[in-house]
């Protein structure tokens, strides 16, 4: 009875694996475009594969995050909470921009002149969520920087988590 059981959980792990692949892969054909989409400088494009509120949303939280973190005084951590949605509005105006988003892609390797690579590659760098959400991590094991929500059929850029001063657009 006992290889049995253990034939029925590396099948039920085997199941889980491909699924966590497939959602992987089909991800990865999002992901792409919106690549192409910064590359390009194709607004439309852009906007298509970002949930602009999620994301506001994620970088109001990490503001509101570094403010705490950074400081022990209550009223400064009350200050940045409140400055925080002004922050979020004016970062969702300004930074949420395929030129903003293409100094985060930098950091990823995507150099102008180099092509960007395709579904199956970029399916490997990407990592599956428990939630069904994907991200995006800057090393294999490392955290997740750039998360990725399926929005009406399409992946959407939705979570910001890496440095907020890799948002500033320098190009390096």
């Amino acid at each position: 009875m006992r290889p049995f059981r253990v034939i029925i959980l590396i099948g039920l792990m085997a199941t889980l694996s491909a699924c966590a692949t497939a959602t992987r892969l089909d991800a990865a054909g999002d992901v792409h475009a919106l690549l192409i989409a910064i590359r390009d400088n194709d607004k439309a494009a852009f906007n298509a594969h970002v949930d602009r509120q999620a994301l506001k949303a994620s970088i109001e939280a990490h503001l509101v995050g570094e403010a705490t973190k950074r400081t022990k005084d209550e009223n400064l951590r009350a200050l940045g909470a409140l400055a925080a949605p002004y922050l979020a509005e004016a970062a969702e105006k300004s930074l949420i921009q395929p030129s903003t988003f293409r100094s985060v892609a930098y950091q990823y390797g995507y150099k102008p002149g180099q092509p960007i690579p395709g579904q199956v590659s970029i399916a490997g760098a990407l990592k599956a969520l428990p939630d069904g959400r994907v991200c995006a991590t800057k090393s294999k094991d490392g955290p997740c920087v750039l998360i990725f929500t399926r929005t009406d059929g399409v992946w959407k850029l939705s979570g910001f988590e890496g440095d907020v001063a890799d948002l500033r657009g320098k190009r390096r």
